[in-house]
């Protein structure tokens, strides 16, 4: 009796190897960025679309998106590069499909969170330095202890369910809801001393 080979499970290539691809411009790189990332990516999208049409799509136009910007565009951190595509191309879909109908998703909830000091009145509008606000976001998230960090980022920037969260981190949904009011309170906080009464 012949013994035969068991098959072995195929392994992500690394990041590096991967930006190579595209680089030398072999279409290999969407294969092998789809392998690796495809249900990172999908969840990114799903957090803001809840549409499983929409998330493939979504999918599609983030490896034309590195596709197109690899080169010039060399990334540091390649799944970082790809999530910033992704929810770019997300968020215009969301946008588009809010202009049809109400798409109630993730995004809407998390944003409604930070809606009452974030957004302004219309008269705002003129005086709002939006770079300047996202200097101050962006340190103040810096700041912010590891897991806060985290969790802030998964919220706010992923979108990302409380119930996930709490699951990454290993901690009650009351417990996670109790660090994101905290963390928005230092939030406004920070905001009012920069400036930014809402």
């Amino acid at each position: 009796m012949e013994l035969q080979a068991k098959p072995t499970a195929r392994t992500p290539i690394e990041d590096e190897k991967i930006i190579a691809l595209y680089w030398d411009r072999d279409e290999k790189a969407i294969e092998e960025t789809d392998f690796k990332y495809r249900k990172y990516l999908f969840s990114v999208a799903y957090n803001l679309l809840c549409d499983r049409l929409d998330c493939e799509e979504c999918l599609n136009d983030t490896y034309l998106g590195a596709w197109n910007a690899m080169p010039p565009s060399r990334p540091d951190v390649l799944k970082a590069f790809l999530t910033t595509i992704a929810r770019r191309n997300a968020i215009k879909r969301y946008h588009r499909n809010q202009k049809k109908s109400a798409v109630p998703s993730e995004m809407t909830l998390s944003l409604s969170e930070l809606e009452a000091f974030v957004a302004g009145d219309e008269d705002v509008g003129s005086d709002f330095d939006a770079e300047r606000l996202g200097h101050v976001i962006s340190d103040f998230v810096r700041s912010l202890p590891d897991r806060r960090r985290f969790i802030f980022m998964s919220r706010y920037y992923l979108a990302e369910p409380i119930d996930t969260i709490a699951k990454d981190l290993s901690l009650s949904r009351s417990m996670i809801n109790k660090e994101l009011a905290s963390i928005r309170n230092a939030l406004r906080e920070r905001l009012e001393s920069e400036g930014y009464l809402i």
